[in-house]
């Protein structure tokens, strides 16, 4: 796991240091944060533990608790709530991550499977599996396609729209929709499908574009108008659009799962931002480093992690590789910090390695 507010020794001398009733305790706090996201009292604790402890010598150990900055008070005279260097002590050293039943486990698989979708349909699917069953927003960074290409094709949908299909040769199918000039015929489309098919086949889009924009222009006497805005709308669809630049797309669903707990306008503002943030390429490409800096679950807490720095919100995300095990995009879903972590890990890790084989 990456991101780590508290460094990996330091994580081992500190939970090494908690004797076992500490320990408890410091679960007790935890579990009830993520049941209610309220803070807990000593009196609380005492009851949920049923251990011949007093509230007197609960509240020393949650002030030990608290000096080594693992447990804070958000109002006087309140009880305690964990501070992100808490949970991630709490996930790295202390967390009992459950195993998906084998129902969950089925139904992910059929939820997920390609079922002859295009990969792109799959991964919308998935991500919005996983944000249904967590409760949280789903993302997914999809991998650039960089399969070689076998057809590429206009199909009319209705004045002014058109999909542009493009196959390639391992058979994926991706589709986009564009704006076309109003009245264009049917024989333009079948112009632009041509025109790109026979200069697009056998090679990538990267190994593609520049020798396509060039061609364009030395070919564009030869075109008609409509035919050369047609093949230079689908090729900037497929080899233009700015997110393909920083290595991928970045699809987000269920954001409406992050209103739900909101209690305090500076919630709100909070997840406004992080909204934001998930708009922009930056985020893209800091996705892109963490997916690619180790393997497995990767987990980000709260305001001190390298992705969105916004207290109060956390992301678990896992690649997904390819039959040659490389990483080729990753999975996951962001929520509120106090996310059920050891019933998300499992999900997450699951489902990226549904996608991994339905892959191949």
């Amino acid at each position: 796991m990456s991101d780590r507010e508290i460094p990996r020794a330091r994580t081992e001398t500190l939970i090494g240091a908690l004797n076992e009733r500490s320990r408890e305790i410091f679960r007790t706090i935890v579990d009830a944060y993520v049941e209610t996201g309220e803070p807990i009292g000593s009196r609380t604790i005492s009851r949920r533990l049923g251990l011949n402890l007093s509230a007197a010598t609960i509240r020393n150990v949650m002030a030990d608790l608290e000096e080594a900055g693992l447990l804070f008070a958000p109002h006087t005279s309140a009880g305690r709530l964990p501070t992100d260097a808490g949970l991630r002590l709490f996930v790295d050293g202390l967390l009992e991550v459950g195993r998906l039943s084998q129902d969950e486990r089925d139904n992910l698989d059929a939820r997920c499977a390609a079922g002859g979708r295009s990969f792109p349909a799959l991964l919308e699917q998935a991500t919005q599996t996983l944000s249904g069953l967590s409760r949280c927003a789903g993302l997914v960074l999809a991998p650039k396609t960089e399969r070689a290409l076998k057809h590429v094709e206009f199909v009319a949908l209705g004045p002014g729209r058109a999909l542009v299909v493009l196959v390639t040769e391992d058979g994926l199918v991706e589709n986009r929709v564009i704006e076309v000039p109003v009245g264009v015929p049917t024989s333009a489309l079948v112009t632009a499908g041509n025109f790109l098919s026979a200069r697009m086949v056998g090679f990538t889009l990267d190994e593609a574009k520049a020798a396509l924009v060039q061609e364009l222009q030395a070919n564009q006497a030869e075109l008609d108008e409509l035919t050369t805005k047609l093949v230079q709308a689908g090729l900037a669809s497929w080899a233009g659009a700015p997110v393909g630049s920083a290595g991928g797309s970045l699809i987000v669903r269920g954001q409406a799962n992050l209103l739900e707990d909101i209690s305090a306008l500076e919630d709100l503002d909070r997840v406004r931002r992080l909204f934001e943030l998930l708009e922009t390429k930056d985020t893209m490409m800091r996705l892109v480093e963490a997916t690619h800096r180790g393997e497995g679950v990767q987990i980000f807490i709260g305001s001190a992690n390298s992705l969105f720095g916004i207290a109060g919100c956390s992301m678990v995300i896992a690649p997904y590789m390819n039959s040659r095990e490389q990483i080729v995009g990753a999975i996951g879903v962001i929520g509120p910090t106090r996310i059920n972590y050891a019933r998300i890990i499992p999900m997450v890790d699951y489902t990226a390695k549904v996608i991994g084989r339905s892959i191949g």
